[in-house]
């Protein structure tokens, strides 16, 4: 798999750009911002992007997707339980966040508990990992697992936002991601990667 991490916006959200080494179809999950350098890398890679998958639809993470859609011309995917924060600037904040307000288009594919993408011959999983959002998704791809804002190295997803649920993010976690292999790599959405023993045994939050 091919695998490239950005930093991208003001609040430094990892965006990242996976592939298929063989086919080199693929994916840009998370795109918080400056399109033209996700555009650039892709190039770089020598990436057909396929898809662009949101974790969830806060404007940190979304708020490349229309330009990338355009030039790429590839469906957006999100959970259908985050779809609607598209259209609504308190739930996606942009209000808050860029102190002005943002409507997005719908999105092409809503994800679903179990759906699979495939990208050349990588197979995504979609796992329906809520609390931070009620639509929030990790993604599970051979041994790493992106978690949006579920889960960080050394932490766990702010629930005091509109939608969040810190009992609901806790099962997730727990039901969910804690239940895979110790050797799988954590990509959160921002922070630094981890694995899942590494969290299972150390995260604060989770012992």
């Amino acid at each position: 798999m091919v695998l490239k991490t950005l930093t991208v916006g003001s609040l430094g959200t990892n965006c990242y750009i996976l592939g298929c080494e063989k086919t080199h179809a693929g994916a840009i999950i998370d795109p918080g911002g400056e399109a033209p350098r996700i555009i650039d890398e892709a190039a770089a890679g020598r990436l057909e992007i396929q898809y662009i998958i949101n974790t969830h639809a806060h404007i940190d993470h979304i708020q490349a997707n229309e330009e990338l859609r355009k030039t790429f011309s590839c469906p957006l995917c999100i959970h259908e339980k985050d779809e609607e924060l598209y259209g609504n600037p308190d739930l996606n904040l942009s209000s808050p966040v860029l102190c002005s307000p943002v409507t997005f288009p719908t999105a092409d594919r809503k994800l679903r508990e179990g759906d699979k993408i495939e990208i050349g011959e990588l197979s995504l999983s979609i796992l329906h990992t809520p609390g931070h959002t009620p639509g929030s998704i990790s993604i599970v791809v051979e041994k790493d697992v992106f978690t949006g804002d579920a889960l960080f190295a050394g932490g766990i997803g702010r629930t005091d936002l509109p939608g969040g649920d810190y009992d609901l993010l806790m099962k997730s976690i727990r039901e969910k991601l804690l239940t895979l292999p110790d050797d799988f790599l954590i990509h959160p959405g921002h922070g630094p990667s981890s694995t899942i023993g590494t969290e299972r045994k150390g995260n604060p939050w989770l012992t």
